[in-house]
């Protein structure tokens, strides 16, 4: 057992409760007790992003044998074969952990105060009494805990509808290239990009900087799906989008250039998509476009200028070439909102 300050739960206690359920099986009786043999469990367990545990450490729960089990069952089935169910959890793993931490900082950051300065005490005076940290983490894991239920829920039919945006999406794609799985579609990709980041980030402290980040992906995220595009990842000071048409993808960058904060740059033309993520020499010519813009300009290529020519409420110009590194010279052009 992991050693606590007084007062505080061990690692093992948080892990329990958020669980449910208290560990109780070794890495063979997790085995036995799932008939998933040794060496894909801790494929698995890897694949997962979870750390190898010594094999006398009774580290896994009763849930984690029944999904083991599933995890059988589909094998049996022939749902999934070995290299698929390595990649999903591959998958599962990594959104998850995102998912986890990044709920975790939120929910710490809303209920557990900042630390503050202690006042200097006339003579006298007795310091006022607040809540301790060990409070401050007792409230968040008794509202966590009271949250899983429902959130597990939503989170399940979140997911779900996430799944069936994906298949329409992928549906679409396969209609324009005449295949069921494409190995590189038609898109718009997309590059938005914090100007001077690293000069504010110098500037800042700490809160003010995550501010600026969240406050930044935020806006970013709500636009792109406003518009029916896709946030691929985001990358602190930096966002990618996909859009299934130059249209879509104009409409964001129009949208997220308010402000001369951001600079943006946009391709069209076949990528490769994989693991969630783009690939493909469109989305690196959409980084380089992004990369020679100024603040608060769009510069797109010559496949989206066409695509977007005569199109009502914009307006192209076309600029001098520019050499764009791995990619020889472009010609971009500058996009706006129409002034008529």
């Amino acid at each position: 057992m992991s050693e606590a300050r007084p007062g505080r739960p061990s690692a093992e206690e948080i892990e329990r409760l958020l669980l449910g359920q208290a560990p109780r099986y070794t890495r063979a009786e997790v085995v036995a007790a799932s008939g998933v043999p040794q060496p894909l469990t801790e494929r698995i367990w890897r694949a997962l992003g979870f750390a190898q545990r010594a094999d006398d450490d009774g580290a896994f729960t009763e849930a984690d044998a029944a999904a083991l089990r599933r995890v059988r069952s589909m094998l049996d089935a022939g749902l999934l074969d070995e290299q698929t169910l390595i990649r999903m959890a591959r998958a599962l793993g990594q959104t998850t952990a995102r998912l986890a931490q990044w709920q975790a900082e939120i929910m710490m950051g809303t209920m557990m105060p900042e630390p503050q300065l202690e006042p200097e005490l006339r003579p006298g005076q007795e310091a006022e009494t607040e809540p301790t940290a060990d409070a401050d983490l007792d409230r968040v894991l008794d509202t966590a805990q009271r949250l899983m239920p429902d959130f597990e829920r939503v989170l399940v039919h979140v997911w779900r509808a996430q799944l069936a945006a994906a298949g329409t999406r992928l549906l679409a794609i396969a209609d324009v290239a005449d295949e069921l799985a494409p190995a590189r579609v038609p898109m718009a990709v997309g590059f938005a990009d914090l100007v001077s980041f690293t000069r504010r980030s110098r500037e800042l402290d700490e809160k003010a900087l995550a501010e600026l980040v969240e406050g930044f992906e935020s806006r970013a995220s709500d636009v792109v799906a406003t518009h029916g595009a896709r946030l691929v990842k985001t990358l602190g000071d930096e966002v990618l989008f996909t859009a299934p048409t130059p249209a879509q993808a104009a409409a964001v960058a129009l949208d997220l250039t308010a402000t001369d904060e951001l600079r943006i740059g946009l391709a069209y033309g076949p990528v490769v998509p994989l693991m969630g993520d783009v690939f493909g020499t469109t989305v690196n010519l959409a980084a380089r476009l992004t990369a020679i813009a100024r603040p608060g300009t769009i510069l797109v290529d010559a496949a989206l200028a066409e695509a977007l020519t005569g199109e009502d409420g914009r307006e192209l110009r076309k600029i001098r070439h520019r050499p764009a590194r791995g990619l020889g010279v472009v010609q971009p052009y500058v996009l706006r909102r129409s002034s008529l």
